[in-house]
């Protein structure tokens, strides 16, 4: 039997909602057909937009939406987005299937998606192929609400006023796609190019990204902070506001990484330990953030993260589309518990990719949609958004997966407690066998309301178009409640969800 104590009166820190959010990229199915589909579709839409996903989102309480890219950020050039979409130019997306972009999808667009969803804006910036001039001067149309050439440009393609942009990634990358440099050398464009992302609403200023690290790459981190804060004034924090890191999962090595539903418990073990492996990183990048912000005022941004296996078959293998399983759910409730439990330093989170791309939270098929296993975990624990991390530790949890040649613990948690005094619990069981005996004690609490959920199937079962709830959120109602809190068994191979009050 494990124990889950909970002192809910010791509040740890604040859980940024943003650490709640999908990143879009021009990339494959993502933004067209599955986001975007054109006014004159016949698929449902307002002003172009999915009505079905942008419902399906709204209900997921997404916080925050990246976008362009990724790697398609440093060779997007804004001008080319805005207009008249027939008289729009065309370029080839070279990282992505070499497909044709006709940018039908642009600035207006995205800023109409987000005020669809009602979520927060992050504009990824082009430093890898783009000017210091573009960048300003596209942050000036967005989000000056005076008089210039550019307000004026923006009010003659139809809006009249000034968009907010709530963050702001200056490039993307930089030490692969987005022009493969040095540290010190895009350290140095940075301190550059961050100076003209202007805040021209004083009253909402722009929280700016600064490129990080590729998964362990310390080096990275420690060049681009010792740059970023030689001679820099203190208030200034290096000029940025946050550090980006970005981390996939895969079982396999970059070139074979496995297929997304064809797998065996060892390959199982083996991505879970993976997954749990960020907060090795979170700690490692942290540590170095502290010798240069020990008061962390910088955020460290993990706006790329998530699984990525081998596409589909018969897919274009530049469109990086793949199935999502049981094994994606736990991923998933595995990172985002680890996100709550380092919140301190952890300000916002990005999951790759919202619409049919690696481990998206939607899928879509023309007219029809489906939810993943992922977006199941993402509605269940949206809860957590805006709540405060509660101390809480399991007693009793063991280490599985050593037949397999793997080592992974059976269970993983995280505690909040929201603005009304409800008590979100989120609980993963690993195994893919054995159930486990949970006893939940509260230093204080005695529960009066008690509600629950749970994803739960076998480790490759997922979603079909045929079969979209095959693998979904149900109520559970399998626990007592106690003098001390709660009682339950938590089924292998689950992510479970308490509200307490």
């Amino acid at each position: 039997m494990a124990k889950l104590y909970i002192n809910e009166k010791n509040q740890k820190g604040h859980i940024n909602a943003e650490l709640y959010g999908n990143f879009s990229e021009h990339l494959g199915r993502c933004i067209y057909e599955g986001l975007f589909v054109g006014e004159d579709s016949e698929i449902p839409n307002t002003k172009g937009m999915r009505n079905d996903v942008v419902a399906a989102l709204r209900e997921m309480k997404l916080p925050v939406l990246r976008w362009p890219g990724g790697c398609f950020a440093d060779e997007y050039h804004w001008k080319d987005g805005i207009g008249p979409k027939e008289t729009r130019k065309k370029m080839v997306n070279t990282h992505w299937g070499g497909v044709t972009e006709d940018n039908s999808f642009g600035t207006h667009e995205f800023f109409e998606l987000c005020e669809q969803i009602g979520c927060k804006t992050y504009i990824n910036g082009n430093v890898g192929s783009g000017s210091v001039q573009e960048m300003s001067e596209w942050v000036e149309y967005m989000t000056f609400d005076g008089e210039s050439p550019l307000s004026e440009l923006r009010k003659a393609n139809g809006r009249e006023k000034a968009w907010k942009i709530d963050y702001f990634g200056v490039g993307n990358e930089n030490w692969g796609c987005g022009g493969n440099m040095t540290p010190s050398y895009y350290a140095n464009l940075y301190r550059r190019y961050q100076t003209y992302v202007r805040n021209y609403d004083p009253n909402h200023p722009i929280s700016k990204i600064c490129g990080g690290p590729n998964v362990d790459d310390t080096y990275w981190t420690e060049e681009v902070l010792k740059t970023c804060f030689e001679n820099a004034p203190k208030h200034v924090h290096g000029f940025m506001d946050g550090l980006s890191m970005h981390y996939y999962v895969h079982p396999g090595c970059w070139e074979n990484k496995g297929s997304a539903t064809q797998f065996d418990e060892k390959t199982w073990y083996q991505t879970l330990a993976k997954a749990l492996y960020i907060e090795t990183l979170i700690h490692q990048h942290s540590a170095i953030l502290d010798q240069y912000d020990p008061e962390k005022k910088i955020g460290l941004i993990c706006d790329e993260w998530g699984t990525w296996f081998d596409c589909e078959p018969g897919t274009n293998p530049g469109f990086l589309y793949q199935q999502n399983t049981m094994r994606d759910a736990l991923v998933a409730g595995l990172s985002l518990n680890i996100f709550n439990k380092n919140c301190d330093r952890v300000k916002m989170a990005n999951i790759a990719q919202l619409v049919n791309v690696l481990q998206a939270v939607i899928l879509t098929d023309g007219p029809k949609m489906l939810l993943t296993p992922t977006y199941h975990v993402f509605h269940m624990y949206k809860y957590h958004q805006d709540a405060m991390l509660v101390d809480s530790y399991l007693e009793g949890v063991r280490t599985i997966g050593e037949e397999k040649e793997v080592m992974v613990p059976n269970l993983q948690e995280s505690v909040s407690i929201d603005q009304d005094g409800i008590i979100t619990i989120t609980i993963n069981n690993l195994s893919l066998e054995e159930s486990e005996n949970i006893e939940v004690s509260f230093t204080e609490l005695s529960p009066s309301k008690v509600t629950a959920a749970i994803l739960t199937n076998k480790m490759n079962e997922y979603n079909t178009f045929e079969n979209p709830d095959n693998v979904k959120e149900v109520v559970f109602e399998e626990f007592k409640v106690t003098d001390k809190g709660l009682s339950f068994i938590i089924p292998a191979c689950s992510v479970v969800q308490f509200r307490v009050k």
